[in-house]
């Protein structure tokens, strides 16, 4: 099986600047193949073997969505039950909340010290549209769920999902914490300019991105998770709603559409982890590929490597859960004003646009105006990025840009504005802080 495995993965980490790489193959739930390559500790010269833990990021989400409908059949809850959350707007359901599809918006924030977390999350609970009415892939949701199997189950999450998910499947090396607590050792993780991060990390939301496990754990999960759950529950986690032409979103699961071999999967991406799991049922088969570079290039190769050999039809799309989504001419006449506001934790503050061209905009808040490309996209009439910074206090932690989303609806400029970081190319991955953001024409 995988004849020039090490071949093909050394080539893979060392063009792609990746420092290591661990590797799982598993059958009807067993594992076949167990590889490791690189250095899972770059300045203390420890390699990554098969025994190695690493961060899953975003892969966190099936486990937890795992745990979620398998408390449900425990009858601790239903799948349609409302969730109700901290803003007292209408509350999505636990099903809409596995699906992304709250209304919450997009959000990340991540901390790097042992000092008290800095942002709290629920000040960024905010509904962007109602519940039900579109995909929006969504920490915050993700989040909600963790509290709501906390108050059903009457523990932490971490023991919610050991007695639910890794108990059952033996996953004796898996848990969810920001510190490592297990006895493997662990993969150090790692800018792609190979910058060590600091040995402490935490996530606002670790419901949705806080596991760490092995690969063999990991590829055992991607197989037996369905064995957890009732068989309609089971069915119900992989009948994904479509958001590409290729694939859609179930419970907790990214699901392949069309023709081919039928795929469920996830990835996970933050600073320092790319990671992916892959099960192809039909062939009774799971895959886990796990590295500790925030760059993705080094994973994405190996996965296509190993799932072009083991699974006949596979086809990257299968797996990829955003379509390109190119800019086009803004729409908004040229010389148009806008004032309004945006909603803050520390309280609105005023902002400006005036459309320049049909790709430049300048805008200002707090008295600093910038001048930034823009254009429209699929489904937002106005995107733009900026070095400027949202003075809050929040924003100030590790978001220097200023991102806006804007549509025209009924004569007004309607969206968010949001305070982000590009990548960890200079310093640690920043946050992604979303606001309500409304202006009127002038």
């Amino acid at each position: 099986m995988l004849d020039g495995l090490a071949e093909y993965c050394t080539k893979a980490l060392g063009e792609h600047d990746c420092p290591s790489v661990s590797i799982a193959v598993a059958r009807r739930g067993e594992v076949v193949l167990e590889r490791a390559y690189g250095w899972a500790d770059i300045e203390d010269r420890r390699a990554a073997t098969t025994a190695t833990a690493y961060a899953l990021a975003s892969i966190s989400k099936a486990v937890t969505a795992t745990a979620v409908c398998a408390a449900a059949d425990d009858g601790l809850f239903g799948l349609d039950d409302p969730v109700p959350g901290p803003d007292g707007e209408p509350a999505p359901t636990v099903r809409q909340l596995l699906q992304h599809r709250a209304g919450v918006g997009a959000y990340y924030d991540f901390h790097y010290a042992d000092t008290p977390r800095p942002i709290d999350s629920d000040r960024y609970q905010v509904r962007f549209r109602e519940p039900g009415s579109g995909f929006e892939y969504a920490n915050l949701g993700y989040h909600q769920l963790g509290r709501l199997l906390e108050r059903a189950g009457g523990r932490s999450l971490a023991d919610c999902l050991r007695e639910w998910v890794f108990e059952p499947l033996g996953m004796a090396d898996t848990h969810l914490a920001d510190r490592y607590p297990g006895s493997a050792p662990i993969a150090r993780r790692y800018t792609p300019d190979g910058r060590a991060y600091p040995p402490v990390a935490s996530s606002g939301t670790p419901a949705a991105s806080s596991v760490w496990t092995t690969a063999a754990d990991l590829a055992r999960f991607g197989h037996l998770a369905p064995s957890l759950l009732r068989p309609e529950t089971a069915a119900a986690a992989v009948a994904g709603l479509p958001i590409t032409e290729h694939v859609g979103y179930g419970l907790g699961w990214i699901v392949s559409t069309g023709p081919g071999p039928q795929i469920r999967s996830h990835g996970g991406g933050m600073g320092g982890v790319a990671a992916m799991l892959i099960a192809a049922p039909e062939q009774e088969l799971s895959v886990a590929v796990l590295t500790n570079s925030t760059n993705k290039a080094a994973r994405d190769a190996i996965v296509e490597h190993v799932m072009t050999e083991l699974v006949p039809g596979y086809r990257t799309e299968q797996i990829t859960p955003f379509a390109a989504d190119p800019a086009r001419p803004l729409t908004l006449p040229a010389g148009s004003r806008w004032a309004g506001k945006v909603a803050t934790a520390d309280g609105e503050l005023p902002i400006g646009i005036e459309v320049l061209t049909e790709n430049q905009i300048s805008f200002a808040i707090g008295g600093e105006a910038v001048t930034a490309p823009a254009g429209a996209h699929a489904e937002i009439g106005l995107r733009a990025v900026a070095e400027l910074q949202l003075p809050t206090a929040d924003a100030r932690v590790n978001s220097p840009l200023l991102a806006l989303e804007l549509n025209e609806v009924d004569g007004r400029l309607v969206g968010r504005a949001i305070a982000c970081k590009a990548g960890d190319g200079t310093g640690w991955l920043g946050n992604f802080l979303p606001h309500r953001c409304e202006l009127d024409r002038v």
